[in-house]
């Protein structure tokens, strides 16, 4: 075992340490998949865990839990890169810069307002369905699973809450909703 400069003995040379990192790897692996939901990031987010641990060795207290000290780096890890991917969005080749502008407020203040109170007129079952389809992105059938209820059912929800949102907003085309693409994906489905 080698001293660093301290005179303490470096944890780096200890094959027990190095077993216990190794050993660890398929565990972190199926929790970073969990995360992740993803095999290729999560292996990645392995990756970037045992280099992190590696080069912060030193900070690890010998005789304690190496697989506990890891899965709380692979955990925030993964956090941290959630809360910085969420801001981001990928725009390889600048169309979506290039899409944005910003509409007036005062009237899509009011449409929304509108259109909420609308929304809070519906059957409680039609407004789940029609904000997991239209809004929330699910498909139908996932719509149902989360519900509980058939697809049939999660369809025939969502076709009677766009009808009754239509009526009670005086919408008769879809030209009618202006250039919010979120409120046009919950009348027209949202790719459903």
């Amino acid at each position: 075992m080698s001293r660093d400069p301290s005179g303490r003995a470096s944890s780096r040379d200890d094959a027990s340490v190095r077993e216990a990192m190794l050993a660890a790897v398929p565990s972190l692996r199926a929790f970073a998949i969990s995360l992740s939901a993803n095999v290729d990031r999560a292996d990645d987010l392995v990756q970037e865990t045992l280099l992190r641990a590696w080069s912060n060795l030193d900070s690890f207290e010998p005789g304690t839990n190496m697989s506990a000290w890891l899965f709380t780096i692979l955990r925030n890890l993964f956090r941290s890169e959630y809360r910085k991917r969420r801001r981001e969005v990928p725009d390889s080749d600048g169309t979506y810069a290039d899409s944005m502008k910003t509409q007036p407020e005062q009237s899509s203040r009011v449409e929304f307002e509108e259109f909420r109170e609308a929304l809070g007129k519906l059957p409680s079952d039609q407004r789940e369905a029609l904000v997991l389809v239209g809004a929330s992105g699910f498909s139908y059938e996932e719509a149902a699973e989360i519900c509980g209820c058939a697809v049939g059912t999660i369809k025939s929800r969502v076709n009677r809450a766009r009808t009754r949102l239509a009526e009670l907003l005086a919408i008769e085309s879809i030209e009618d909703l202006g250039p919010d693409r979120e409120l046009r994906a919950v009348f027209s489905g949202g790719g459903n």
